[in-house]
C-alpha cells in the first residue's frame, strides 16, 4: 500500500524557521521524483518545489527561492522541506507528491501537514 505521511507542521511566528518531513512506503522512493505543493485557506494548489531522484537537482517557486530547502533521503525513505524565513503568507497546507516520470505528473499525495505562520 502506497503511502506518503508528512508531518513536523506547526504554529511558528514570522521570520522563524519549520521542518516538515514526508515518510514514504510502499513504492520505491529512489525512483521517483518528488515535489512539495501548498494550499493556502481559500485558494487553489500552488507548486513549491521539486527534487530529482538521487536530489542532484532541485527547482522552487519564485515566491520561496532563497528560503526553502528540499531533500530527500533515499536510504531513509523520506522527502524534507526546510523553511526559513517564514511569512503570514506561506500559512498553508502542505503536502508532498511523488512524480514517477519527472514530468510533474502528481502518482502519489500525502494528506498534508498545516503550517501556520503568525504573530
Amino acid at each position: 500500500q502506497v503511502q506518503l505521511v508528512e508531518s513536523g507542521g506547526g504554529l511558528v511566528q514570522p521570520g522563524g524557521s519549520l521542518r516538515v518531513s514526508c515518510a514514504a512506503s510502499g513504492f520505491t522512493f529512489s525512483n521517483y521524483y518528488m515535489h512539495w505543493v501548498r494550499q493556502a485557506p481559500g485558494k487553489g494548489l500552488e507548486w513549491v518545489s521539486y527534487i530529482n531522484t538521487y536530489g542532484g537537482n532541485t527547482y522552487y517557486a519564485d515566491s520561496v527561492k532563497g528560503r526553502f530547502t528540499i531533500s530527500r533521503d533515499n536510504a531513509e525513505n523520506t522527502l524534507y522541506l526546510q523553511m526559513n524565513s517564514l511569512k503570514p503568507d506561506d500559512t498553508a497546507l502542505y503536502f508532498c507528491a511523488g512524480d514517477y516520470s519527472g514530468r510533474w505528473g502528481y502518482d502519489y499525495w500525502g494528506q498534508g501537514t498545516q503550517v501556520t505562520v503568525s504573530s
